[in-house]
């Protein structure tokens, strides 16, 4: 099963008031594992990014200035996503983001049907606590030392372990652990060194030498 934590960065809070993506982060997990494969691009809004955002995320229009636009960095994240259910904290605000983002391309929209949102899995687990990221983080033990301001990235690696404890944490994890993909080609070597074959002429007769240097074999001495 793969699902992609998916989070981004903006300029602000509403595309409808001209706010674009600064910042998009992607982790790949297979049976709710992290794989290691990511996608993460800095895009240039082609905008000025307010001071409130800033002081957020610490992402500046100076740093963004010789990024790509979100159509040069579109296919590559289509591809990475691909099919894959997407899992996202506030899935409405990322998700609009990302659509508008789309839809100024003429590309079709994202489904919400194909979304996870972990602030409603934790509002309806956990009633009346806490639900921002930070705050399952901590409920969870999820080391959150590296968050000084927000990041796509780092946001959607720390969503991953948050997801993990949602539907499951470590009980979940060591179940997945043996349930994990080996390694490309393992799965065929082992079939194939299980995989019975007639033996050959020679073989067989390599056999019946060898039979007739046993004394008093005990399948010939055994009652029937």
């Amino acid at each position: 099963m793969r699902e992609v934590t998916v989070d981004t960065e903006t300029t602000g809070l509403d595309p409808n008031d001209g706010h674009r993506v600064i910042e998009i982060g992607c982790v790949e997990m297979v049976n709710r594992m992290k794989t290691g494969r990511v996608f993460q691009a800095y895009i240039n809004p082609e905008r000025d990014v307010p001071e409130e955002s800033f002081r957020i995320h610490g992402i500046s229009a100076e740093h963004l200035k010789d990024k790509p636009v979100f159509a040069a960095v579109t296919a590559e994240f289509l591809e990475f996503v691909g099919d894959s259910q997407m899992v996202m904290h506030n899935a409405g605000f990322d998700l609009k983001f990302i659509n508008h983002e789309l839809n100024r391309q003429q590309i079709k929209s994202i489904p919400a049907s194909q979304t996870v949102d972990t602030l409603y899995m934790a509002r309806k687990k956990f009633p009346g606590a806490p639900a921002s990221l930070d705050a399952l983080c901590r409920k969870f033990n999820v080391d959150l030392s590296g968050r000084e301001k927000h990041g796509a990235l780092l946001d959607a690696h720390l969503l991953a372990d948050v997801y993990l404890e949602l539907t499951g944490g470590r009980q979940a994890k060591m179940t997945l652990d043996a349930l994990a993909p080996v390694e490309t080609g393992v799965a065929e070597k082992i079939a194939l060194a299980h995989r019975q074959f007639p033996p050959t002429p020679e073989e067989l007769a390599a056999h019946a030498e060898f039979l007739k240097k046993i004394k008093d074999p005990i399948w010939e001495t055994a009652e029937s």
